[in-house]
């Protein structure tokens, strides 16, 4: 019985070890890195401010950067070319370190009005020169028939071939001559 007990004992202690509460969380007890609050402000106001750590906000604004590595902030604003500047780690003689410059102060330049492209002219497609030769009208039933007058040839350039067919061609009409 002292052993069941033993064992019951032994395996609650180990439980609680695995489930610690929070309160008991020793992360409190690591060093934080040293952090410092830098200003940014922009000339117009209202430009987004992104710092390479991901961090962003609206100038005017202060963010809270670790003061552990140098920096570079983008500015951008509709209308405004990006502009960029650097933040740099200088010793205070005390043992810290501080981001500066701070405040970090921007001027944007307005950006250029887009280049007008030319007016764009909407060509026509060109029209096809069809050159059909006439026929003559259907004889009139009853009328007699007489024999067509002879038609100069169309000239070579105003000729159109018809399309390659990859079915083979009808014979021609009796009375009509090949082509």
């Amino acid at each position: 019985m002292y052993r069941v007990f033993a064992i019951v004992v032994g395996g609650l202690a180990l439980a609680a070890c695995t489930s610690s509460p929070s309160w008991m969380n020793l992360d409190a007890l690591k060093p934080q890195p040293i952090t410092d609050t830098v200003r940014f402000e922009s000339e117009p106001p209202g430009a987004d401010a992104k710092v390479s750590n991901g961090q962003t906000c609206k100038t005017p604004c202060s963010l809270s950067l670790p003061a552990n590595a140098t920096y570079t902030v983008v500015f951008s604003l509709n209308g405004y070319q990006p502009e960029s500047d650097s933040l740099e780690l200088v010793s205070m003689g005390d043992g810290t370190s501080r981001l500066r410059p701070n405040p970090v102060l921007v001027e944007l330049t307005p950006a250029p009005p887009p280049a007008k492209k030319p007016p764009v002219k909407k060509r026509s497609a060109p029209r096809k020169k069809t050159t059909a030769a006439k026929k003559p009208a259907a004889p009139k039933p009853g009328a007699t028939q007489a024999a067509p007058a002879p038609s100069a040839p169309p000239p070579p350039a105003a000729q159109t071939q018809a399309p390659a067919s990859p079915w083979p061609s009808a014979p021609p009409p009796a009375g009509e001559p090949p082509k």
